[in-house]
């Protein structure tokens, strides 16, 4: 996903099919854990000082996330007083960030002018496992790793499907690394998806510094739209808060949250950077995503009465 934008881009997603390629979304310009076992699948290179071109991104990031907190924007209360919204605007919502594709399938970041396509969401349990460059400290790497643990247990109780984070066997990947572990990055990228498209594996290794993170998100062959693998990718030069908010984006939308609407509040799927953290209205969101009554494959005249159903029936009345 590419994230918001309040005249600033913030991060990228886009969906990589295996058997063809899907595009997902994009947002463009949080008792600490053990050590990970030596087997994981990180850069082992010794850490050296960052680059120039490292230590410029780190003090522009710095001084992007002061200008966006004087503004009162990249909140993390989830909402408010101040944002109400109602089941017609979940369900309005919904169809625009469940059913659209943000970019052109395979087109990087060319805008995608496609009708509503079908839902697509993870059948298999969603076990995220966390991986870093060489150049990340081990102090972010514990930071980082118990925000996605512990996103990954929120996500879990808001949607009902089983989502963990594992040492071991994930099929979600969310990669930290800096500008000075970009070739280990895309050989990573490389080996967990090998047909990405070659649009896709140019932004992973030339981020434009607009792109604070992407999800790349891919379906099997013979699977159809349902998600089977994940890959996040955050910039680590970025503080913290805006690396927990890329966090909260990248895995939401690589859950099927794909699109962003300019006309959603309070959300994080929009571009004005009003909130960092995932927010009441993305969990009933994401509550919808997974309810029973709706399935992969779903076009959105389909599941239209059904989520009315869900979200205004007698039963199901927000």
């Amino acid at each position: 996903m590419y994230g918001r934008r309040n005249q600033v881009l913030r991060r990228a997603g886009a969906v990589c099919a295996l058997a063809g390629v899907l595009v997902l979304a994009a947002c463009v310009e949080t008792q600490p854990p053990q050590r990970p076992p030596s087997n994981r699948p990180e850069a082992q290179v010794a850490r050296q000082a960052p680059s120039p071109r490292s230590a410029a991104l780190t003090r522009y990031y710095s001084r992007l996330q002061s200008h966006l907190l004087a503004q009162g924007l990249l909140r993390t209360d989830g909402g408010g007083i101040d944002t109400p919204y109602g089941a017609e605007d979940v369900a309005r919502n919904f169809e625009r960030i469940a059913f659209y594709d943000e970019y052109v399938s395979g087109g990087g970041l060319r805008a995608s002018r496609d009708g509503p396509g079908v839902l697509r969401r993870w059948q298999a349990p969603v076990r995220i496992g966390v991986e870093f460059g060489a150049n990340v400290p081990q102090e972010m790497r514990d930071s980082d790793r118990a925000a996605v643990a512990a996103y990954a247990d929120r996500l879990a109780r808001v949607t009902g499907h089983p989502i963990r984070a594992v040492d071991h066997g994930a099929n979600f990947h969310v990669i930290f690394a800096s500008e000075d572990d970009r070739e280990w990055t895309v050989a990573r990228v490389r080996a967990l998806a090998p047909s990405i498209g070659p649009a896709t594996l140019s932004l992973v290794a030339n981020p434009p510094r607009s792109i604070y993170c992407m999800v790349l998100t891919l379906v099997g062959s013979g699977q159809g739209d349902t998600y089977g693998k994940a890959v996040a990718l955050i910039r680590t030069e970025q503080p913290e808060l805006m690396r927990q908010a890329c966090i909260h984006e990248e895995v939401a939308q690589g859950l099927g949250l794909g699109n962003d609407s300019a006309t959603a509040r309070p959300t994080i799927f929009n571009d004005d950077e009003e909130f960092a953290f995932l927010t009441s209205h993305d969990e009933d969101l994401l509550s919808l995503l997974y309810h029973p009554a709706l399935r992969p494959g779903m076009t959105l005249d389909e599941a239209r009465p059904i989520i009315r159903r869900i979200l205004l029936g007698p039963a199901g009345a927000m």
